[in-house]
């Protein structure tokens, strides 16, 4: 049996027993969209297929470097940290091409512990959608930087000074991605392999800096495979001792790397909504609706599209990222760039996304807001033409310029309480607080050559 055709609890018990599996591996994305996961015996793992499973709830309960949050209700030394219990996803499986035969399942956190679960989250916006006669479609692409450095290496050098892939700008390089085209060809393979499909992969402008696009998929399965390329493709680089970051801004000399969202909505007889063969640039009323939506909203989601201290530092003028809640038809330097096209190709793109974020958080957070545009029929503001640095501010669409502000403005936010929980809210919003309450410990190199001797 092929992995992709399992789809149901059987299946998934016949496939390890065809491939002799005596380990199975599960995992579920924490709240920085990190795989964490373990190999779980054969018998376990039918076990757990029937019966659900316990996985430590500290997964939603600490940050990307495993310290634990001070600051939430779900979870902490008040409650012990106990297992929450879990249920594997059998349509999620799949091959491990470099373990032997392996099989991959994703699982998603269930009761209490499901209202704070970021793929659960995502989950709930889609049947809301549904609700609404929906049916969201999404593709995600991501600017990542791949390293001659080892995870070793990098440490050694205290992540200064690292040997790039290649050196120099070299845009849409053929030159580049073929005297490279081992690791090209490795991404494109494992993308296929594990069905995370790329419709591209190219040498973007800076050294060593690729862009894929993944291909369009319904929306839960697009998240899924947003997450498991930015895991595996990591995996690829590292077992050629390579290095890839997805930080929003690793260096100030180069753009920030985008996680840009392309969004779409088809009726339940599958014919593209944003469609209107009448209409100015083609967007039906539906469709203009979403946009206002996501432009209204953007500045009280933003800590869910933006959700690192470094993800605001990709956030200024004339480096290919929004820097406010801008829209455009075609236009770039917008947070929203609306694309005309048929009815199949119409769609927008949530530009202010950075390859940072949690894709199953920042889809929910970009698609939701769209929706309550819907609901709301909030009309967008007027396009931008021309470059939307050079526009006029307005403040109704200012965006947050740091997470501790952003957070302030997710808890304050009544739209993002009633389509994602008092319960997410909260945990998320005191999470992004955590994170930038760490960074204030920090001293830069910057405070230390400004300051230490002079002031």
């Amino acid at each position: 049996m092929d992995a992709r055709d399992v789809k149901k609890i059987s299946d998934a018990k016949v496939i390890v027993t065809e491939r002799n599996l005596s380990h199975v591996k599960v995992g579920v994305f924490d709240m920085d969209g990190i795989l964490r996961g373990k190999y779980m015996s054969k018998e376990k793992f039918f076990s757990a297929l029937d019966h659900g499973f316990g996985f430590c709830d500290v997964v939603l309960g600490w940050d990307s470097k495993d310290q634990l949050y001070d600051n939430v209700n779900f979870t902490g030394w008040h409650t012990g940290y106990p297992d929450a219990p879990a249920r594997i996803i059998p349509d999620s499986c799949r091959d491990l091409p470099f373990e032997n035969n392996g099989l991959l399942f994703l699982a998603e956190f269930q009761e209490k512990a499901e209202l704070i679960c970021p793929r659960a989250l995502l989950r709930r916006v889609i049947e809301r959608a549904k609700g609404m006669g929906f049916i969201p479609y999404a593709a995600l692409e991501y600017e990542f930087f791949v390293f001659n450095e080892t995870r070793e290496s990098v440490r050694d050098k205290n992540f200064k000074n690292l040997t790039p892939l290649a050196p120099d700008n070299f845009g849409y390089s053929v030159l580049r991605n073929s005297v490279d085209a081992e690791i090209y060809q490795e991404i494109l393979d494992l993308s296929n392999d594990m069905d995370f499909p790329l419709e591209g992969l190219h040498e973007e402008t800076g050294p060593g800096v690729l862009e894929a696009a993944i291909t369009v998929d319904l929306a839960e399965h697009a998240a899924d495979k947003a997450a498991l390329f930015k895991t595996f493709s990591k995996v690829v680089a590292q077992r050629n001792n390579k290095l890839v970051t997805f930080m929003a801004k690793w260096s100030a000399e180069y753009p920030g790397q985008s996680g840009h969202i392309h969004i779409s909505l088809k009726d339940k007889q599958g014919k593209g909504v944003f469609h209107d063969a009448k209409a100015n640039n083609y967007m039906s009323d539906t469709m203009r609706h979403f946009v206002g939506g996501q432009q209204k909203l953007m500045p009280e989601l933003l800590s869910m599209i933006a959700p690192t201290v470094n993800s605001y530092a990709r956030l200024i003028p004339g480096y290919w990222a929004p820097t406010q809640a801008s829209w455009g038809v075609e236009n770039r330097t917008c947070a929203l760039r609306v694309i005309p096209g048929s009815e199949k190709s119409q769609r927008v793109e949530y530009r202010i996304a950075a390859a940072d974020a949690n894709p199953y958080i920042a889809l929910a957070a970009s698609i939701a807001s769209g929706l309550y545009g819907i609901e709301q029929k909030i009309e967008p503001s007027e396009a931008v033409l021309g470059s939307a640095y050079e526009k006029e501010s307005n403040e109704a669409f200012s965006l947050p310029t740091t997470l501790w502000d952003a957070a302030q403005r997710l808890k304050l936010s009544a739209m993002a309480k009633e389509f994602f929980g008092d319960e997410f809210v909260n945990h998320y919003a005191a999470s992004r607080e955590w994170e930038e309450r760490e960074y204030r410990k920090h001293i830069s190199d910057w405070e230390l050559e400004r300051y230490f001797e002079i002031i």
